[in-house]
């Protein structure tokens, strides 16, 4: 699946996501994070290569409970879920290889 571009208009809930079947990549940022916007290509390029992975930029901040139930705490975090389990997770990402790591260890 390629990635997605827009954040959704609404988080889901922690619940929703859990039950989320399959490969979940959740992005916590913002539009304007200067991080999250140099990350765009890296995860751009990495969803490329991973079309069975659904894509999910959630905006992140104060009062944003999804957030804190995984522990963000810098922006970018991405966080790979496999059937509603944490299986890997990266933090501001700088190279394409960080993101593709994700996925060493989830096949």
């Amino acid at each position: 699946m390629a990635a997605s571009r827009a954040y959704v208009a609404q988080e889901p809930a922690r619940a929703a996501v859990d039950a989320m079947r399959g490969d979940v990549l959740l992005e916590f940022g913002a539009p304007w994070c200067p991080h999250c916007l140099a990350a765009e290509p890296l995860v751009e390029h990495v969803l490329g290569l991973h079309d069975d992975v659904q894509h999910l930029r959630i905006e992140d901040g104060r009062g944003k409970p999804l957030g804190r139930s995984f522990r963000v705490k810098l922006w970018p975090t991405f966080v790979l879920m496999r059937d509603g389990v944490e299986y890997a997770r990266v933090v501001r990402p700088r190279a394409s290889r960080e993101v593709e790591a994700l996925f060493d260890d989830a096949s």
